[in-house]
């Protein structure tokens, strides 16, 4: 079974700046898309930003010029940078592996791991 293991959420003020790390745990991790998503209370998850398995990224308008996604397959983990925080980021992140369904990126998993909060406050 996949795991993932999400960290480095906190408290930070606008303008601020994070750094999430994901940890994926049996799978093949190299050969697969990852995805960092976010959910507000009382709003859908949202697909933030991905990186496939050559390094292409994509990433939401929302996030365009303020996050960057990079993954390091020796360690099996996918870090999320966040620059320029705004009080609308603050939001529960997780990650996922990917698959493209009929050309867009899907979550693979079912399972989905503990996440960690993002708080910006303004």
């Amino acid at each position: 079974q996949v795991q993932f293991v999400e960290s480095g959420g906190g408290l930070v003020q606008a303008g601020g700046s994070l750094r999430l790390s994901c940890a994926v745990y049996g799978s093949t991790f190299s050969m697969n898309a990852i995805g960092w998503y976010r959910q507000a209370p009382g709003k859908e998850r949202e697909l933030v930003a991905a990186i496939s398995a050559s390094a292409r990224t994509t990433y939401a308008d929302s996030a365009k010029g303020r996050f960057t996604i990079s993954r390091d397959n020796a360690e099996n983990t996918v870090y999320l940078q966040m620059n320029s925080l705004k009080p609308e980021d603050t939001a529960v992140y997780y990650c996922n592996t990917l698959i493209v369904y009929y050309g867009a990126y899907e979550p693979l998993e079912d399972y989905w791991g503990q996440g960690t909060q993002v708080t910006v406050s303004s």
